[in-house]
């Protein structure tokens, strides 16, 4: 869907995050010369029609205390690789849930699960209560732990 030129407005103001006010919609419309409703409105349109993939908070694991993040790795068996990750993707310690094609024999594993933890005996202990859910549908595992932040903005657009 080709964009007009309001929602490109739209995005241009708010794709470096909704300011911290009491009712962000509206502080965004005023902005803009237009309401809060309207805003939410199309905002909620470009949603729908897949312009935009969601609107989130988006923190910094770091300055939250949890240094420990680790993505962990399952090679899960296909025919339960979706049902498996609904139920982890649920879990209250897990931000990122998802599945994606294996590489053999260099890459096996098929299921991404982020974790968040204080410690990495606490990321740890949430990878074996993962391990736990999967049962006998997981092979095997590894965590990938992160060392830096090396992104937490989303797609832009130019004032062009």
């Amino acid at each position: 869907m080709p964009l007009n030129e309001l929602d490109r407005r739209i995005i241009r103001a708010t794709q470096s995050g909704l300011p911290l006010v009491p009712r962000p919609y509206e502080a965004v419309g005023a902005a803009l010369g237009i309401s809060g409703k309207l805003v939410q409105e199309r905002l909620q349109a470009m949603l729908d029609e897949g312009v935009i993939r969601r609107i989130g908070a988006v923190p910094n694991h770091y300055r939250l205390g949890f240094t420990a993040n680790g993505m962990s790795v399952w090679d899960v068996v296909d025919e339960r690789v979706d049902e498996l990750g609904e139920q982890i993707g649920k879990l209250t310690f897990v931000s990122h849930c998802y599945q994606r094609l294996r590489k053999p024999p260099i890459w096996n594993y098929n299921l991404f699960v982020m974790l968040h933890g204080r410690s990495r005996d606490e990321v740890e202990a949430q990878a074996q209560q993962v391990a736990a859910l999967l049962g006998d549908a997981c092979r095997s595992h590894d965590i990938l732990y992160s060392t830096a932040i090396l992104k937490k903005t989303g797609l832009r657009i130019s004032e062009d």
